[in-house]
């Protein structure tokens, strides 16, 4: 669940340059001449990056989202019309069209977290934000979104905020990582349980002379 694109909505600025010229050169060096298309997927993300440094200094805050002068930056830059620049940018849900919370709360409830109880989880985020799945807080610092699978199923149920997993999730835990954000805290990142990684829950069940060694 994404906003749609509304590329003449109020929000939208006249303009748009990259900032880190060092990091848009090398993102171009990846790809040989002629093939500057490429490029396309690794600049959105850049673009959603530099918005989101950007947005911690408004008021409210804004995390990172893709503006249409971004995308029509992007178009000059690897010579394409826009329109090859907005397919991509509207296909993908991992690009944000319009402006979202600092901390952006993606929950999965594919199939195996469903059946891990991903329902209970969208409903303790809603508790403790009170947003529903789409809405974003008054002060700017939560945007609650409904996802597909984002293959951590072993470790099921989970979110996804901005960059980091949060996995092996009940209710309490969810809200726990909810409340430490609020403060400004960083919450532990990977499973809430007593998981190591994606290994089984009661511990390493072959080659454990190794994992023992490898702590």
């Amino acid at each position: 669940m994404k906003k749609p694109f509304d590329p003449n909505a109020p929000y939208q600025p006249e303009s748009f340059s990259f900032r880190d010229r060092e990091v848009l050169d090398d993102i171009f060096s990846r790809y040989p001449q002629g093939r500057e298309r490429s490029a396309i997927m690794p600049l959105l993300d850049l673009v959603q990056r530099q918005t989101a440094e950007d947005g911690l200094k408004t008021r409210p805050p804004q995390g990172g989202w893709i503006p249409r002068a971004a995308m029509d930056e992007i178009a000059r830059l690897v010579d394409q019309p826009p329109v090859k620049v907005y397919e991509v940018a509207t296909f993908y849900s991992m690009y944000n069209l319009a402006p979202i919370g600092v901390h952006h709360v993606q929950c999965c409830t594919t199939t195996p977290c469903w059946l891990q109880g991903s329902e209970a989880i969208v409903k303790a985020c809603e508790e403790e934000l009170r947003l529903h799945m789409g809405e974003t807080s008054a002060d700017g610092k939560f945007t609650l979104s409904e996802v597909e699978c984002l293959g951590a199923c072993v470790n099921a149920p989970m979110v996804q905020i901005n960059d980091d997993y949060y996995e092996d999730l009940t209710p309490e835990t969810m809200k726990q990582v909810l409340k430490s954000l609020k403060k400004g805290q960083q919450p532990e990142i990977g499973p809430q349980s007593t998981r190591h990684a994606s290994e089984p829950l009661p511990g390493p069940t072959t080659l454990q002379d190794r994992t023992q060694k490898a702590g």
